[in-house]
Order: C-alpha cells, then sequence, then structure tokens
C-alpha cells in the first residue's frame, strides 16, 4: 500500500516515513504544498496524511482542489489546531479524518488502516488473490495453499505488485520505482534479490513467478 506524507516538519516527516516504512507501507514525502498537490492528483495513493499548513499552498486548499478533481483519496488531517471548529473546518473542506499534535504514531496508524479500509470497501477487495496465493491487505497474511507464509515488508509489496499486474510483464525498473520509490543505478542487482527472495517462500517450483529475459518478471500459469 502506498502513502502520500505532506508535512514540512523534517522531524515528523522523518519519523512518519521511518514508522509507515517499517508497517509494510511504500512511503513518498512532500514539503511544499503545491507539489503535493500534483503528486496527489497523479499518482494512485492508497492515503495521505497531510499538514493542514504548509509552505506554498494549505492543506485544506490541496484536499479542495484534490475533490473538485474528483481525487478520493482518504485524507488523514494532521494539524496543531486543536479546537472544534478547526477540526470542523477539516472535514468540511474533504478531508476524512483530523488528529492534532502532538500524536501517537500506533494512533496514526489505526487510523491510516480505518481509512483505507472504508476506502478499499468502496473501491475494491481488500484481498488478492492468485491460483492458489491468498493475500489481505489489511492484515498482511499471506498463504499459499493451506500453508501460511511469513513475507518481509517489501516481499510482501512485490507479491501485492506481481498479483495486481497479473500476467503482465512488469520491467525491472517498474519494481524499483513501486517497491523503493526512488531509482536506483539500472545495473543492480537488487531486484534480482528480492524476487529470488519471494520465489523462495511462495514459488518454490518455480512455476508462478517468470523470468522474462532481458525485460523483468510476470506472474503467469504454467
Amino acid at each position: 500500500m502506498r502513502v502520500l506524507v505532506l508535512e514540512d516538519d523534517p522531524k515528523i516527516a522523518s519519523f512518519l516515513e521511518k514508522g509507515l516504512t517499517q508497517s509494510g507501507f511504500s512511503v513518498d514525502v512532500c514539503e511544499d504544498g503545491e507539489e503535493g498537490l500534483v503528486r496527489v492528483t497523479s499518482t494512485d495513493y492508497d492515503a495521505a496524511i497531510m499538514d493542514r499548513m504548509l509552505p506554498g499552498m494549505d492543506g485544506l486548499e490541496i484536499i479542495r482542489r484534490m475533490r473538485h478533481n474528483d481525487v478520493q483519496t482518504p485524507v488523514l488531517i494532521l494539524s496543531a489546531k486543536a479546537s472544534v471548529d478547526d477540526r470542523i473546518e477539516g472535514l468540511q473542506a474533504g478531508g476524512d479524518d483530523y488528529l492534532t499534535k502532538p500524536f501517537s504514531f500506533s494512533e496514526l496508524l489505526a487510523r491510516v488502516h480505518a481509512l483505507i479500509r472504508r476506502y478499499s470497501q468502496a473501491k475494491e477487495p481488500t484481498r488478492l488473490e492468485w491460483q492458489d496465493i491468498q493475500m489481505d491487505l489489511l492484515t498482511r497474511e499471506v498463504s499459499v495453499g493451506a500453508q501460511k507464509i511469513d513475507l518481509q515488508p517489501k516481499e510482501f509489496a512485490l507479491l501485492e505488485y506481481l498479483i495486481r499486474q497479473k500476467e503482465r510483464v512488469v520491467t525491472k525498473t517498474m519494481i524499483l520505482e513501486h517497491i523503493w520509490n526512488y531509482h536506483f543505478d539500472p545495473q543492480t542487482n537488487v531486484v534480482d534479490v528480492l524476487v529470488s527472495r519471494l520465489r523462495n517462500k511462495v514459488d518454490v517450483d518455480r512455476t508462478r513467478i517468470h523470468t522474462i529475459r532481458g525485460v523483468g518478471y510476470a506472474l503467469r500459469r504454467p
């Protein structure tokens, strides 16, 4: 699952990025309101965490423009403004939830999961299946047949991406950008290593994840 963090305080942004990444999210961080609007309207995020006061453009104005452009990504507003009127204003602008600073990360995480759960129920299933592989995107449980499989966060993210793109070839560059959110040296073997780790857990007989030489990988039927 991919989340956008719009926060201009470097310490808070770093704290959120680290915590969300460790919780299995793919995280993009932005500190400028205008750039944040471009990102959130051009990228399919599962949720956005947005500071109310941002340079370039106020967080509430970003939300208003998102909704005007029919971008329905759920938004958790972060703000030091804690009055009832401030919370009402944030929700009326189109925010889905409002959390005041300082905040507990565990509470923020629970609220993000709740937003994604509500949004996913309206948008798409919270479970993915392909042949005998089942993934629960909320509990992050994976099984192959009747066997439970323990996946690390990036292994989970890769399997989710492959299933969503099933039968299609995904290049190494596409995987790098989706899983790590920034560009590596195209010659790096980090994707090959991750694919190998995933295969050892969900594709021991090498019949599910196919290597397309010189291009990338694909989930295909034998």
